[in-house]
C-alpha cells in the first residue's frame, strides 16, 4: 500500500493596502487552481483529498496593517506563523511605483533570516500596464528567495485590463506551471511528515 501524505497547506498573502482587493481575488484564484492541481496529482496518495478551496488560507495584510509595529492582539504574529508553516505560499501585490507595496515589504521584514526556508512561493503581480509586469521577476522573486523560499516557477502576472479574463489567464499559467508547483509541494509536504515522524520517534525513546 503506498504511503499517504496530508494535502499541502496553501496560504495566500495579499499585500494590497486595500482590503478585499482585486489583488486578493487574483491570488485566491491562483491558489485554488494550484489546490486543484495538487488534488489531481496526488490521486490515491493523498491522505484526505479536499476540495480546491478547502486547503487555502487567506491573509489580507490590509486588515492587520495598523498592528504591524505594535502587535497588541497577536494578529501579526499569527500571520507570520501561518506563512512560515505553509507548504505553498502565494504572495500577491499590486505594482506601486515600480515595485511591490511598502505594506508587503514591512510585513516580510518581520521575518528572521531564512524565515521562508522550506516554503514553495508563487509570486503574483497585478499591474496597471504591461511594462510593470517585470516587477514580479525583478523585485518580488528576489525578495522571496532572499528569505529562503523556493520559487520554482515564473510569476503569475496580470494587467488590470486582463482581469475580466482572469480564469483563462490562470488556466494558461497553470497549464505551463501547475505540475511543477504540485511536484514541489509534494516534496515539501512529504519532507515535513518525515521530519515529524523522526521527531516523534526520538521523543518516544
Amino acid at each position: 500500500m503506498p504511503p499517504t501524505f496530508p494535502f499541502p497547506r496553501i496560504v495566500v498573502l495579499s499585500g494590497n493596502p486595500r482590503p478585499a482587493s482585486r489583488t486578493r481575488t487574483v491570488a485566491r484564484t491562483v491558489a485554488e487552481r494550484i489546490a486543484r492541481e495538487c488534488a489531481a496529482g496526488r490521486g490515491g496518495h493523498a491522505a484526505v483529498p479536499r476540495p480546491a478551496a478547502a486547503g487555502v488560507e487567506n491573509i489580507d495584510l490590509a486588515l492587520i496593517a495598523q498592528y504591524l509595529f505594535a502587535d497588541t492582539n497577536g494578529l501579526v504574529a499569527a500571520a507570520l506563523a501561518s506563512i512560515r508553516a505553509a507548504d505553498v505560499l502565494v504572495v500577491a501585490t499590486p505594482v506601486y511605483k515600480g515595485s511591490y507595496t511598502g505594506l508587503l515589504k514591512a510585513f516580510l521584514d518581520l521575518l528572521p533570516a531564512g524565515g521562508l526556508t522550506g516554503v514553495i512561493a508563487v509570486p503574483v503581480i497585478v499591474a496597471g500596464a504591461p511594462a510593470h509586469q517585470a516587477v514580479a521577476e525583478l523585485h518580488l522573486r528576489p525578495l522571496l528567495a532572499e528569505l529562503g523560499a523556493t520559487v520554482p516557477t515564473p510569476a503569475f502576472s496580470i494587467v488590470e485590463a486582463q482581469l475580466p479574463a482572469l480564469d483563462t489567464q490562470v488556466d494558461d499559467w497553470a497549464a505551463a506551471n501547475g505540475r511543477l508547483v504540485q511536484a514541489a509541494a509534494a516534496l515539501v509536504t512529504e519532507a515535513r511528515v518525515s521530519e515529524a515522524a523522526v521527531s516523534e520517534a526520538e521523543f518516544a525513546r
